[in-house]
C-alpha cells in the first residue's frame, strides 16, 4: 500500500505538486474537477453539427435525426461517457473522478480517470449499443470486425503512469479499464489483457478491490492528477465547459424530440392503414404518445 504521508519527490512541496504555477491572490485555481466527462467529443460533435443548417419545418415534422451522419459517432461517443461518468460519480467521496483529461501535446484526452484507496485507474470508455463485441486474448471485435480498443487503452494506462510518476516522483501504476456498453459482449477462452466491463459493473469492481493507497496518498495523488500541467504541455487552458455542456444538452433534447416524433407518425401511418376513421385515429395516436412517454 502506497504511503505518501510525505512527497514522494526530494524536497517538494506537500502543498504544491511539482511544476505547478501558484495562484494569484484573489484568484481560484484552474483544475481538471472543471472538464465535464465526455468534452472533447462533444466539442467535436458541436463543431461538426454547426456546419449545417438548422432542420427544416417537413424534418421536423417527421422526426428527422438532428444529428448529422459525420456527426453521430462524436454524438454517440460522448453519450456513452456520460453514462459511465454518471456511474463513476457514485463511488463517494473517497474517490476522485476526472473527465476528458488532456494528455501530450495535441487533442489527445483519457476519457476517465479514478483515484481512491483502491487504486488508480484510467478508463477508455466505448459506446457500441446495438453491437455485439467479442473479448478474447488481444482481440476486441465489434459486429464482427477488428478494433484497436485494447491496445489503445494499454497505451492510455501506460502514458498515464509515466506522467503520474513524474509529476509524484516516484513509481505510480496507472490501470487502464476498457468500459463497453453493447447490446451483447461474449468473451473467449483466452482472458483479455485489459480488464472489460459494462457500464454497469465499473462502480462495483473499482470499489470492491483491495486497498492500495493509504488516505493520504490519495490526496497527494488527486492534487498532481488536477494539475493539467500533470498531463499536457499546455498547463493552463480555459475551457468553457459549462456552455458546452448546455449546448449539447439542447442537442440530446432535440434527438430525444425527434425520436418520439417519429414513433408518433409512424403509429399514425398504422393506424391509418388499418382504417381506422380520422376521429379515432386522432384519439388512439393521442393515447399512445401519452403510454410512449409523449
Amino acid at each position: 500500500m502506497t504511503d505518501l504521508t510525505t512527497p514522494i519527490a526530494n524536497g517538494a512541496d506537500p502543498e504544491r505538486p511539482s511544476g505547478s504555477r501558484a495562484t494569484p491572490v484573489g484568484s481560484l485555481p484552474l483544475t481538471l474537477r472543471a472538464r465535464r466527462p465526455g468534452y472533447a467529443v462533444m466539442q467535436e460533435c458541436l463543431r461538426i453539427q454547426s456546419s449545417v443548417p438548422s432542420r427544416t419545418s417537413a424534418q421536423r415534422f417527421w422526426g428527422s435525426d438532428p444529428v448529422i451522419p459525420a456527426a453521430r459517432s462524436w454524438f454517440k461517443g460522448a453519450v456513452g461517457e456520460r453514462r459511465v461518468a454518471a456511474e463513476l460519480e457514485r463511488l463517494g467521496p473517497a474517490f476522485t473522478v476526472l473527465h476528458a483529461v488532456p494528455v501530450g501535446t495535441g487533442s489527445t484526452d483519457i476519457d476517465h480517470l479514478v483515484i481512491g484507496p483502491s487504486g488508480v485507474f484510467s478508463i477508455n470508455t466505448k459506446n457500441h449499443s446495438g453491437q455485439r463485441v467479442f473479448v478474447g486474448g488481444g482481440s476486441f471485435m465489434v459486429g464482427g470486425k477488428k478494433t484497436s480498443h485494447i491496445g489503445a487503452a494499454q497505451s492510455e494506462g501506460r502514458k498515464a503512469t509515466r506522467l503520474l510518476s513524474a509529476a509524484a516522483g516516484g513509481q505510480i501504476e496507472v490501470e487502464p479499464l476498457l468500459v463497453v456498453a453493447a447490446d451483447q459482449i461474449r468473451f473467449g477462452k483466452k482472458r483479455p489483457p485489459v480488464v472489460v466491463l459494462t457500464p454497469e459493473q465499473v462502480r462495483p469492481w473499482i470499489s470492491g478491490r483491495a486497498r492500495a493507497h493509504s488516505d493520504e496518498a490519495v490526496r497527494y495523488l488527486s492534487m498532481l492528477a488536477e494539475d493539467r500541467g500533470t498531463w499536457h504541455a499546455a498547463a493552463v487552458v480555459l475551457d468553457d465547459t459549462l456552455r458546452l455542456e448546455q449546448r449539447f444538452d439542447r442537442l440530446v433534447r432535440e434527438v430525444e424530440g425527434a425520436r418520439l416524433r417519429r414513433r408518433r407518425v409512424a403509429l399514425a401511418v398504422f393506424l391509418g392503414v388499418v382504417g381506422v376513421p380520422v376521429a379515432g385515429l386522432i384519439a388512439l395516436s393521442s393515447v399512445a404518445a401519452s403510454l410512449l412517454g409523449g
